[in-house]
């Protein structure tokens, strides 16, 4: 049976999981899927694993590119992810309508989460670029809950241990009993976008290509909506 290598991030792993199976059962196919952060994915790649298809972020999707490793045109656009807040449900929802007001919720949080900069994630790495231009950082990292790498921020939420998540929407709508507070205010909002793309040396191109176009669906487009991402 043939086998496809799927690199897939974190941010899209709930819908395309979801989307794996049916496309198993109509090709005759089986996956082998690596998900984690794209950072991590490309220093993989970078060190020398390969695959078939590759679902990354723009940026890494274009370092690929520039290191020759994904067939010329291949690069098809697939969703986007804003980063959001969000808390327990039936919890009270800080006031983040304005960049001050989400200095002074982080300030009063007891504690908060959100992606370690050094796990790769976008939204880690916005967020503490943010603290770190407003000389936050060290106050509020003293309080801050980090996943492991690739883990999720939300989880937090439900043990109590944080007030309040930042994250990827998509990534903090894969824990239960959690509500969407709303996105980053004003200025400060961040989306990130996912592209997926062929390797040179995949020996399923046809195949490979036929996933990526299975992402564009109808169906596909539906399960993004619903997991909190923007279907390209």
């Amino acid at each position: 049976m043939t086998e496809l290598k799927l690199y897939c991030t974190i941010a899209t792993q709930p819908v395309v999981e979801t989307l794996i199976p049916r496309f198993e059962a109509e090709h005759g196919c089986r996956f082998s899927t690596v998900w984690n952060t794209a950072p991590a994915m490309v220093k993989r790649l970078q060190s020398g694993e390969h695959g078939d298809v590759l679902l990354l972020n723009r940026a890494g999707g274009e370092t690929m590119t520039a290191a020759g490793r994904l067939i010329e045109g291949s690069q098809t656009p697939i969703a986007s992810a804003a980063t959001a807040i969000a808390v327990k449900a039936g919890t009270r929802h800080p006031d983040i309508s304005t960049v001050e007001a989400l200095k002074r919720a982080l300030r009063e949080a007891m504690a908060i989460s959100y992606s370690h900069p050094d796990a790769g994630g976008a939204s880690g790495i916005y967020v503490a670029k943010l603290l770190q231009q407003w000389g936050m950082e060290r106050e509020i990292n003293a309080k801050t809950r980090f996943p492991p790498p690739a883990g999720l921020a939300a989880q937090f939420l439900i043990t109590g241990e944080a007030d309040f998540a930042i994250q990827q929407k998509s990534e903090l709508l894969q824990v239960p009993g959690v509500e969407i507070v709303g996105f980053l205010p004003g200025e400060l909002h961040m989306v990130t976008h996912f592209v997926a793309g062929i390797e040179k040396q995949s020996r399923h191109v046809d195949l490979s290509r036929a996933f990526i176009d299975s992402l564009r669906t109808s169906q596909a487009r539906a399960a993004f909506v619903a997991k909190g991402l923007d279907p390209a």
